[in-house]
Protein backbone atom coordinates (compact mmCIF):
# COMPACT_ATOMS: atom_id res chain seq x y z
CA UNK A 1 0.00 0.00 0.00
CA UNK A 2 1.69 3.14 -1.28
CA UNK A 3 0.25 6.45 -2.27
CA UNK A 4 -0.40 6.47 -6.47
CA UNK A 5 -0.73 10.05 -7.42
CA UNK A 6 -0.75 11.13 -10.97
CA UNK A 7 2.65 12.75 -10.90
CA UNK A 8 6.09 11.70 -11.90
CA UNK A 9 7.04 8.32 -10.86
CA UNK A 10 10.07 9.45 -8.97
CA UNK A 11 7.96 12.18 -6.92
CA UNK A 12 5.51 8.32 -5.70
CA UNK A 13 8.82 6.39 -5.10
CA UNK A 14 10.07 9.61 -2.83
CA UNK A 15 6.86 9.92 -0.93
CA UNK A 16 7.10 6.59 -0.72
CA UNK A 17 10.34 5.80 1.16
CA UNK A 18 10.62 9.16 3.07
CA UNK A 19 8.25 10.21 5.93
CA UNK A 20 9.70 13.29 5.61
CA UNK A 21 8.58 13.77 1.85
CA UNK A 22 5.31 12.68 2.57
CA UNK A 23 4.21 14.57 5.58
CA UNK A 24 6.25 17.50 3.46
CA UNK A 25 3.51 17.06 0.82
CA UNK A 26 0.87 17.24 3.35
CA UNK A 27 1.98 20.40 4.45
CA UNK A 28 1.47 21.96 1.07
CA UNK A 29 -1.55 20.14 0.61
CA UNK A 30 -3.72 23.32 0.64
CA UNK A 31 -4.96 26.13 -1.70
CA UNK A 32 -2.87 23.60 -4.65
CA UNK A 33 -4.13 20.78 -6.29
CA UNK A 34 -2.92 17.55 -4.50
CA UNK A 35 -0.52 16.61 -7.20
CA UNK A 36 1.22 20.00 -6.69
CA UNK A 37 1.59 19.49 -3.09
CA UNK A 38 2.37 15.85 -3.32
CA UNK A 39 5.23 16.55 -6.59
CA UNK A 40 6.99 19.34 -4.67
CA UNK A 41 8.91 17.60 -1.90
CA UNK A 42 10.53 15.75 -5.26
CA UNK A 43 11.10 19.17 -7.02
CA UNK A 44 12.62 20.35 -3.76
CA UNK A 45 14.76 17.78 -3.58
CA UNK A 46 15.87 18.03 -7.31
CA UNK A 47 16.39 21.85 -6.52
CA UNK A 48 18.89 21.31 -3.35
CA UNK A 49 20.41 18.35 -5.38
CA UNK A 50 19.84 15.96 -2.62
CA UNK A 51 17.03 14.69 -0.04
CA UNK A 52 16.85 16.57 2.79
CA UNK A 53 16.40 16.32 6.27
CA UNK A 54 14.40 18.07 8.65
CA UNK A 55 17.34 19.51 10.43
CA UNK A 56 18.47 20.85 7.19
CA UNK A 57 15.12 22.38 6.45
CA UNK A 58 14.79 23.51 10.24
CA UNK A 59 18.07 24.87 9.86
CA UNK A 60 18.42 26.49 6.25
CA UNK A 61 18.69 30.59 5.66
CA UNK A 62 15.07 31.55 5.77
CA UNK A 63 15.60 33.78 2.54
CA UNK A 64 17.24 31.53 0.71
CA UNK A 65 14.49 28.61 1.37
CA UNK A 66 12.37 31.06 0.45
CA UNK A 67 14.13 31.66 -3.34
CA UNK A 68 14.26 27.77 -3.18
CA UNK A 69 10.32 27.62 -2.89
CA UNK A 70 9.69 30.72 -5.05
CA UNK A 71 11.94 29.49 -8.22
CA UNK A 72 9.19 28.44 -11.27
CA UNK A 73 8.05 26.94 -11.40
CA UNK A 74 6.90 27.44 -7.48
CA UNK A 75 6.46 24.90 -5.26
CA UNK A 76 3.52 26.44 -4.12
CA UNK A 77 1.23 29.38 -5.01
CA UNK A 78 2.11 31.12 -1.68
CA UNK A 79 6.27 30.16 -1.74
CA UNK A 80 7.33 32.43 0.89
CA UNK A 81 4.69 31.40 3.63
CA UNK A 82 4.96 27.80 2.81
CA UNK A 83 8.82 28.20 2.81
CA UNK A 84 8.10 29.48 6.24
CA UNK A 85 5.34 27.19 7.31
CA UNK A 86 7.80 23.66 6.36
CA UNK A 87 10.86 25.23 8.16
CA UNK A 88 8.59 25.59 11.37
CA UNK A 89 7.03 22.48 10.96
CA UNK A 90 10.70 20.86 10.47
CA UNK A 91 11.69 22.17 13.61
CA UNK A 92 9.04 20.94 15.65
CA UNK A 93 10.58 17.69 14.38
CA UNK A 94 14.20 18.54 15.58
CA UNK A 95 12.52 19.35 18.84
CA UNK A 96 10.29 16.97 19.61
CA UNK A 97 11.04 13.66 17.53
CA UNK A 98 15.02 14.17 17.22
CA UNK A 99 14.76 14.89 13.56
CA UNK A 100 12.68 11.98 12.75
CA UNK A 101 9.26 12.62 11.33
CA UNK A 102 8.47 8.69 11.31
CA UNK A 103 8.94 9.09 15.24
CA UNK A 104 5.87 11.02 15.04
CA UNK A 105 3.50 7.69 14.37
CA UNK A 106 6.11 5.44 16.02
CA UNK A 107 5.28 4.13 19.25
CA UNK A 108 1.78 5.67 19.50
CA UNK A 109 -0.38 4.24 21.98
CA UNK A 110 -3.30 4.52 19.81
CA UNK A 111 -5.45 6.43 17.12
CA UNK A 112 -6.22 9.60 19.16
CA UNK A 113 -2.38 10.14 20.61
CA UNK A 114 -1.99 10.24 16.96
CA UNK A 115 -4.23 12.86 15.81
CA UNK A 116 -3.16 14.63 18.75
CA UNK A 117 0.36 14.40 17.72
CA UNK A 118 -0.59 15.69 14.24
CA UNK A 119 -2.66 18.39 15.39
CA UNK A 120 0.51 20.46 17.40
CA UNK A 121 2.45 20.29 13.88
CA UNK A 122 2.11 24.25 12.41
CA UNK A 123 -0.32 24.46 10.45
CA UNK A 124 -2.14 21.09 10.98
CA UNK A 125 -5.89 21.65 12.13
CA UNK A 126 -7.95 18.82 12.75
CA UNK A 127 -9.24 18.23 9.27
CA UNK A 128 -5.86 18.08 7.99
CA UNK A 129 -4.74 16.20 10.97
CA UNK A 130 -7.13 13.41 10.43
CA UNK A 131 -6.44 13.18 6.61
CA UNK A 132 -2.78 12.62 7.63
CA UNK A 133 -3.65 10.28 10.07
CA UNK A 134 -5.99 8.69 7.48
CA UNK A 135 -3.01 8.42 4.43
CA UNK A 136 -0.58 6.86 6.78
CA UNK A 137 -3.51 4.16 8.68
CA UNK A 138 -4.87 3.75 4.33
CA UNK A 139 -1.49 4.05 2.64
CA UNK A 140 1.44 3.45 4.89
CA UNK A 141 0.51 0.76 7.22
CA UNK A 142 0.20 3.02 10.40
CA UNK A 143 -2.94 1.56 12.12
CA UNK A 144 -2.20 2.14 15.60
CA UNK A 145 -5.72 0.90 17.91
CA UNK A 146 -8.61 3.00 16.94
CA UNK A 147 -6.93 5.04 14.09
CA UNK A 148 -10.04 4.71 12.04
CA UNK A 149 -11.98 6.28 14.67
CA UNK A 150 -9.83 9.32 15.25
CA UNK A 151 -9.63 10.28 11.50
CA UNK A 152 -13.19 10.39 11.43
CA UNK A 153 -15.22 9.95 7.80
CA UNK A 154 -11.51 10.14 6.58
CA UNK A 155 -10.67 6.79 7.94
CA UNK A 156 -13.61 4.99 6.74
CA UNK A 157 -12.59 2.06 4.39
CA UNK A 158 -14.71 3.07 1.63
CA UNK A 159 -14.27 6.93 1.30
CA UNK A 160 -13.25 8.51 -1.16
CA UNK A 161 -12.96 12.12 0.32
CA UNK A 162 -8.99 12.62 0.45
CA UNK A 163 -5.72 11.96 -0.63
CA UNK A 164 -5.55 9.04 1.55
CA UNK A 165 -8.45 7.34 -0.80
CA UNK A 166 -6.16 8.05 -4.14
CA UNK A 167 -5.27 4.83 -5.78
CA UNK A 168 -5.51 5.54 -9.66
CA UNK A 169 -7.05 7.58 -11.71
CA UNK A 170 -10.81 6.66 -11.06
CA UNK A 171 -10.44 7.10 -7.41
CA UNK A 172 -8.22 10.67 -8.17
CA UNK A 173 -11.71 11.24 -9.71
CA UNK A 174 -13.95 10.59 -7.24
CA UNK A 175 -12.20 12.33 -4.28
CA UNK A 176 -12.44 15.38 -6.44
CA UNK A 177 -16.36 15.23 -6.85
CA UNK A 178 -16.22 14.71 -3.43
CA UNK A 179 -14.79 17.93 -2.66
CA UNK A 180 -16.55 19.76 -5.23
CA UNK A 181 -19.72 18.90 -3.85
CA UNK A 182 -18.52 20.14 -0.12
CA UNK A 183 -17.32 23.11 -2.18
CA UNK A 184 -20.35 23.58 -3.00
CA UNK A 185 -22.68 22.38 -0.01
CA UNK A 186 -20.63 25.33 2.24
CA UNK A 187 -21.45 27.57 -0.52
CA UNK A 188 -24.76 26.99 -0.69
CA UNK A 189 -25.12 26.81 2.80
CA UNK A 190 -23.81 30.54 3.23
CA UNK A 191 -26.59 31.82 1.03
Amino acid sequence: MTLALPIDPEANRLLARSPLALLLGMVLDQQVPMEKAFSSPYVLTQRLGHEPDARELAGYDPEALVAVFATPPALHRFPKAMAARVQEVCQVLVDRYDGDPARLWADVADGRELLRRIGELPGFGKQKAQIFLALLGKRFGVTPQGWREAAGGYGDADAHRSVADVTDAESLLRVREYKQQMKAAAKAAKT
